[in-house]
């Protein structure tokens, strides 16, 4: 029974925390073992929790799937909304939106939803799942680019060069996945941060 005087228990904290741990030991093994790897018992064992306990959580690897990708997009969106409190103004700022885009799309919360598009690109009920919270994360980020530069959303050569950043991005993230491609990377965001300050006037 709960209420405004209601009082959290012992019982659930440790049920809260137990939830928890689960969620972010899935990211971490998508991001790094894969989705073949990531199942509801390998999982338990990482994280030093019984298979039953993680079962009363996620009775099967679809639901415990799930719930780490609306727990990691959580995370990712309130990560861009930080990250977009910290981009400079000035001559800098299209650089720094991209960067900022960049980051998001190359980061181990993306490398862990990676894992779980490629999986569902040929399971059609996990793409059911998936795209709800991709699609979300994606409108997200197009919106805090599109504030930063100073955008009319009605502007379609703002929209176009906004969704060609994400698009740039989503590539970059894919190619880093498959080997340590930062020193090239670093390259691309400084010409496509120039590409994006030839835009900027425009944008405003």
């Amino acid at each position: 029974m709960s209420g405004p005087g209601h009082i959290r228990t012992p019982q659930q904290d440790r049920s809260r925390i137990t939830r928890q741990l689960l969620l972010e030991t899935t990211i971490a093994s998508l991001a790094t073992k894969g989705w073949v790897a990531t199942t509801v018992g390998s999982v338990a064992r990482t994280a030093g929790v019984s298979r039953g306990a993680a079962q009363h959580h996620f009775p099967t690897r679809e639901d415990l799937i799930t719930a780490a990708l609306a727990y990691m997009g959580e995370r990712r969106i309130v990560a861009a909304r930080n990250a977009a409190a910290a981009v400079p103004d000035g001559a800098e700022r299209p650089y720094a939106v991209t960067r900022l885009i960049v980051d998001f799309y190359t980061d181990d919360l993306f490398k862990a939803a990676l894992h779980v598009w490629t999986a569902a690109a040929s399971d059609e009920e996990l793409r059911a799942r998936v795209l709800p919270f991709e699609n979300r994360f994606s409108r997200e980020v197009f919106g805090i680019a599109m504030a930063l530069l100073g955008a009319d959303r009605d502007d379609e050569e703002a929209r176009r060069a906004v969704q060609s950043t994400l698009d740039l991005a989503r590539g970059l993230g894919l190619a880093d996945l498959l080997s340590d491609d930062s020193a090239r990377r670093e390259q691309v965001v400084e010409y496509w941060g120039r590409q994006l300050a030839a835009v900027a006037p425009t944008l405003r």
